[in-house]
């Protein structure tokens, strides 16, 4: 009897079945009549086999030339720049040769930070930036291809975290969690895309949280937000084969985040579990290993937290 051998990509092919039975024996590796690769348009229509497909035909190679793996002179826009990880990821990018976009409400910090930037030899610009409204975040991609002729990464780390328990009904805050947290990274997504695919290339870096892998009490809508966060970011990398997806998922970090909690026992609660808290510029480490992967390497998602952390 020959040994039957099933192809890696097969396993995950293989995924889209509710059970192997209604799978064709190419895939499951049963004993029927085997499906010729040109039946797969036919059985399963859809981008996804499609993708496939175009993906082992054309390889790593379809990436251009001119998309280099590392960081220097790459253009990189970075949302909520103004404190936090956004400030420290600033800081380390330009440090190691990125040309980097600053965004964020406080202008003043920002103008300081590029200041700081541009006086240890970095390259730096900035503009206001609200991620609630589309039009800035196009905006700033504009800023970004007119200074520089290019957007090689978005970081959209912009975000708000008022924790509440749900029956205290603090609706506003839950529509600013949904407006800042989710539809910011939907708009800095519609903003950069368009640019990266006329180039060939790029990378959309996202910024979720242990929150968006775990509910805890008072964070049920902050917590949705970053699993819509996660899933969002699934869905893209799935959608576009020559632009890198990665989304950075922090434990408890030292940043201005938890300012914005205005329930007394849950910013009590947020200060006892702060202790632990990593510093932002761990976080910032972690998004400029994912950027300085090759081209063909794509870091889809990164879990970093405190090592007493236990969750």
């Amino acid at each position: 009897m020959q040994p039957r051998f099933v192809h890696l990509q097969s396993l995950t092919e293989s995924t889209i079945f509710q059970s192997d039975a209604a799978a064709p024996s190419c895939i499951s590796g049963g004993s029927g009549k085997k499906s010729r690769r040109s039946d797969y348009p036919r059985q399963f229509p859809g981008p996804y086999i499609d993708k496939q497909v175009r993906r082992r035909r054309r390889g790593p190679d379809h990436i251009k030339e001119n998309h280099m793996s590392g960081i220097k002179d790459k253009v990189v826009i970075i949302t909520g720049a103004s404190s936090g990880i956004g400030e420290a990821t600033a800081r380390i990018l330009a440090a190691h040769g990125a040309r980097v976009v600053l965004g964020a409400r406080r202008t003043e910090r920002l103008e300081t930070l590029a200041g700081l930037i541009r006086t240890a030899g970095g390259i730096a610009e900035y503009q206001a930036l609200d991620v609630t409204q589309r039009g800035q975040l196009e905006d700033i991609v504009a800023l970004a291809k007119s200074r520089f002729g290019r957007v090689d990464v978005i970081v959209n780390n912009a975000g708000v975290m008022p924790l509440s328990t749900l029956e205290q009904l603090k609706v506003d805050e839950w529509e600013r969690m949904v407006d800042v947290n989710i539809k910011g990274v939907l708009y800095g997504i519609a903003a950069a895309l368009p640019v990266m695919q006329a180039q060939g290339n790029g990378q959309i870096i996202n910024v979720a949280s242990v929150g968006g892998h775990r509910v805890v009490p008072s964070a049920a809508v902050y917590c949705a937000t970053k699993f819509a966060v996660r899933a969002i970011s699934d869905g893209l990398r799935q959608e576009v084969d020559n632009i890198r997806v990665t989304v950075i998922s922090p434990g408890v970090t030292e940043s201005e985040l938890a300012d914005s909690i205005t329930d007394p026992a849950a910013k009590l609660g947020m200060q006892a579990y702060r202790k632990i808290a990593i510093s932002a510029e761990a976080v910032a480490r972690t998004i400029l290993f994912a950027i300085e992967q090759p081209a063909d390497v794509d870091l889809s998602e990164i879990v970093v937290r405190p090592t007493a952390s236990a969750n």
